[in-house]
């Protein structure tokens, strides 16, 4: 009877099947949970140890009916599962058993492939913009799955770390840009990660090409005192670029800068007529630096204020009929220069030097021409006016121009030329009743001074023979007047002639001569 107890304690359990299973879910994809469950049919058998492996391997042991669970299943605990446990009957506490549950193959399922990284273009040129790309799509059976993307060169993370976006646009890489890029993907609700491969990206720098030289002020051309901006550009070129601007004749730079751009100006304040010659620059980027071409720089000055000066034609006080040359001359300022003459703020004529200096202005005097006299300098960046100069006209009483004076003169000639006929036929009828012969003297043409007749009569007879001259007073200078004198002459003299002088070189003169 005891023996037959002890064989029944260690019967095999096998002979009991399906007394353990193990229940696991059917479908696991990364990141979601295992949960194992062993259970034993109901008898009166009480489970003393349960333990779960994985490929042979024991997961876990424990004294009491338990459950085993993988909070976030990866691709590597996919496996063959299975659990054991030892039992004992409920009224004989050394009966033991011990049962293995049937295998269970569990196969996790990738949720997303792992990320590909690409860019665009795959050799970037400094400046230009690139696109980075983080490639992966989650499961069809998890369509609705939620992705983010972050993107990371030499362990940072770019732009603004984690996006739901699988693209990272960068507007323009540089050479120390270049380096190891890669990218992660991640689903938050199932802590699922997974990384690129690293790739490196070398960007190209472009060698300065075309560099041109330009001018910019703010009135054209430039002016004396005005500001100046020089604008040294390049085509091409990337990277940070250093420009410097030399003059040409002495080779000297004048300004230097270096920045990351395709154009960078220098401001030249308050321009001075030395700062006009001939300029270019350079741009530089690493490569070999490129000069642009000479341009050239004239600076424009403004007239200074004119001075006007009288030149009298002689030391007197300056009269009537008097020509005085106005003189204007504006010390600086560019040819070509306009000149003006005022009197009274009243303009008299212009003048223009082409090349600079000054004008003059030649004025006849009359009595209105007293008065204050300016003139005015324009080079068409700003007129100036000199200060004004004042002349005085002296000498005008006897030269005003009368219609009643005129009539007067009209009036006198035609006394002179009756009187003048009286005295011929008094001479003519003398000559007859006396019967004196008269040599006429014939007058040299090469004198000035009338010849007078020579006669053969006596002294008396003479005095007798001279008629009376009637003396005309000056007039106004544009009317032709003569003027008649009668001479007496001395009573020695065999030979009397009458002279007649000039007095004033404005005046014409006639001889009235008795054949």
């Amino acid at each position: 009877m005891l023996l037959w107890s002890f064989l029944v304690i260690f019967a095999p359990v096998s002979e009991e099947a399906d007394w353990l299973t193990l229940q696991a879910p059917s479908v696991v994809f990364e990141g979601d949970s295992i949960d194992l469950m062993c259970q034993k049919k109901k008898d009166w058998w009480e489970i003393q140890t349960m333990a779960y492996y994985k490929d042979g391997k024991e997961l876990q042991l424990s004294n009491e009916v338990s459950s085993f669970s993988i909070p976030h299943a990866a691709l590597s605990d996919s496996g063959s599962y299975y659990c054991s446990a030892t039992a004992e009957k409920y009224f004989l506490k050394y009966f033991l058993k011990s049962k293995a549950s049937r295998s269970i193959r569990i196969e996790v399922q990738e949720l997303f492939p792992r990320p590909v990284f690409t860019v665009s273009p795959s050799w970037p040129t400094e400046g230009s913009p690139v696109t980075l790309t983080c490639e992966t799509q989650p499961s069809p059976q998890r369509s609705n799955a939620q992705l983010r993307f972050c993107f990371f060169r030499e362990d940072r993370a770019l732009g603004s770390g984690w996006s739901s976006s699988p693209e990272l646009r960068v507007p323009a890489m540089w050479t120390e840009d270049s380096g190891s890029y890669w990218c992660q993907a991640e689903m938050v609700t199932a802590r699922v990660r997974k990384q690129s491969l690293q790739s490196q990206i070398h960007v190209q720098r472009v060698p300065v090409s075309n560099v041109s030289l330009e001018m910019w002020a703010p009135r054209d051309p430039v002016i004396e005192g005005g500001d100046l901006i020089l604008l040294c550009s390049v085509a091409e070129g990337t990277g940070n670029i250093t420009f410097s601007w030399h003059r040409e004749d002495t080779g000297t730079s004048v300004g230097r800068k270096t920045q990351r751009s395709l154009s960078a100006e220098l401001e030249v304040p308050a321009v001075q007529e030395g700062d006009a010659g001939c300029y270019y620059c350079r741009a530089d980027n690493g490569h070999d630096p490129i000069q642009s071409k000479l341009l050239s720089i004239r600076v424009r000055i403004p007239v200074s204020c004119p001075v006007l000066t009288l030149r009298e034609p002689r030391a007197q006080a300056m009269a009537v009929g008097d020509v005085v040359e106005l003189r204007c001359e504006a010390q600086r300022g560019s040819p070509p220069i306009q000149y003006r003459f005022y009197h009274e703020d009243v303009s008299l004529g212009n003048s223009s030097a082409p090349s600079g200096g000054g004008v003059s202005f030649n004025l006849s005097l009359t009595p209105e021409r007293s008065g204050n006299y300016s003139c005015e300098a324009d080079n068409g960046l700003g007129a100036q006016r000199s200060e004004a100069v004042t002349l005085s006209v002296t000498g005008t009483g006897g030269y005003r121009r009368d219609h009643v004076t005129a009539r007067v003169l009209g009036a006198l000639c035609g006394g002179l030329g009756f009187i003048t006929a009286v005295l011929l036929s008094y001479y003519w009828s003398r000559k007859i009743s006396g019967g004196r012969s008269v040599t006429h003297v014939p007058r040299d043409a090469s004198s000035t001074k009338p010849q007078e007749p020579t006669h053969s009569s006596s002294l008396s007879d003479m005095e007798e023979m001279q008629p009376e001259y009637v003396n005309v007073g000056p007039v106004d200078v544009d009317v032709v007047y003569s003027q008649v004198w009668s001479m007496q002459p001395p009573e020695d003299s065999a030979n009397t002639r009458t002279i007649l002088e000039n007095k004033d070189s404005h005046v014409i003169y006639s001889d009235v001569k008795v054949t």
